[in-house]
Order: structure tokens, then C-alpha cells, then sequence
């Protein structure tokens, strides 16, 4: 009953250390894709302003991305 214990800690401890290693590079990655594709860009953020009835500046603009990007 020994070894037969001992692979089954095995494969439990190895099922572990996947799950861990995949959980950080899926954040890693996904990290990398926010910042190299920004959901929001600032034509975006103009449009949506203008849709409310203002009309935005640049200085609003780069404080409203400044934000999002701080977020992120």
C-alpha cells in the first residue's frame, strides 16, 4: 500500500504545481495583452463624452486615461 500511496501523492503534488504555474502565466499573459491592446483608447473616450453632451478637452481626455490606465 506504500508506493501505491506515494504516486498518488505524487500526482496530486504535480496537479498543484500545474495549476499554480498555470494561474501565473495566464495572468502574465493576459497582463501583456491588456497593455499591448488597450480596451479603451481615447477616440473612444471623446466619442463617449460627446455622447453625454460635453465636449471634452485634451486635458480631460489624458486625466480620464491617466485613470483607466492607473486601474489597469
Amino acid at each position: 500500500m506504500g508506493p501505491l500511496l506515494f504516486d498518488l501523492l505524487k500526482v496530486i503534488i504535480g496537479l498543484i504545481i500545474g495549476l499554480v504555474a498555470g494561474f501565473f502565466l495566464a495572468r502574465a499573459y493576459m497582463k501583456k495583452y491588456m497593455k499591448k491592446n488597450p480596451p479603451i483608447n481615447e477616440q473612444m473616450i471623446r466619442a463617449m463624452m460627446t455622447q453625454m453632451g460635453r465636449t471634452p478637452s485634451q486635458k480631460q481626455v489624458n486625466q480620464v486615461m491617466k485613470m483607466m490606465s492607473k486601474n489597469m
